[in-house]
């Protein structure tokens, strides 16, 4: 534990060589730990570096309450908690723009509530407890059964079933406003 203060109060002094021992000493760890989060190793490897990255950038200002092994597992933990977070989000976005494909010939109204509805509909999934979430984007997103659903996550099927109808219940209260701004918003529109 000595020689970890020695070497945080080296990098903070801007010593590479403290740096590249630090870097060494936890790199491959680090990536393995991500792998646990993201099966995706460049990924993984990326999110490593980039903590290293931001590591030395802000080496003058570095106070690590813990040891330096658990600010960078919990830095890990974040980073691909964060990662996890985005691909949901594009995945949203994916399924939905694939859904509304033959629609080319929308008009500049329709696109921008279109949008909107993405947007809001995107922000209202990632309020969802982490468990509904999942099994409500496997099923509408991915086109699991409840049944594959229960066995890859090891769960009853009632309860997937109560998680779906707990996520559309919690996705109808989030969207409620949304859609009752719609509404007036076409209520508005000049009639063709």
């Amino acid at each position: 534990m000595n020689n970890e203060h020695y070497l945080i109060n080296q990098l903070n002094n801007g010593n590479k060589e403290a740096f590249s021992l630090l870097f060494q000493k936890y790199y491959k760890d680090l990536v393995l730990f991500a792998g646990t989060f993201l099966p995706d190793r460049f990924l993984c490897e990326d999110i490593v570096q980039n903590i290293f990255l931001k590591l030395w950038n802000n080496r003058e200002h570095l106070i690590i309450d813990t040891s330096l092994k658990s600010f960078l597992l919990r830095s890990v933990q974040n980073s691909c908690l964060d990662e996890l977070k985005h691909q949901s989000v594009v995945r949203v976005h994916e399924a939905y723009t694939i859904a509304f494909e033959p629609f080319d010939d929308l008009n500049t109204e329709h696109y921008v509530l279109y949008s909107d509805l993405q947007l809001q509909f995107a922000e209202a999934l990632l309020k969802l407890p982490d468990t509904c979430r999942e099994v409500f984007e496997m099923n509408r997103i991915e086109g699991f059964k409840y049944k594959e659903i229960a066995q890859k996550l090891k769960i009853s099927e009632r309860t997937v079933e109560v998680r779906i109808g707990k996520a559309l219940m919690l996705l109808r209260k989030h969207l409620k406003e949304f859609f009752i701004a719609v509404l007036a918003a076409f209520l508005l529109l000049p009639l063709y």
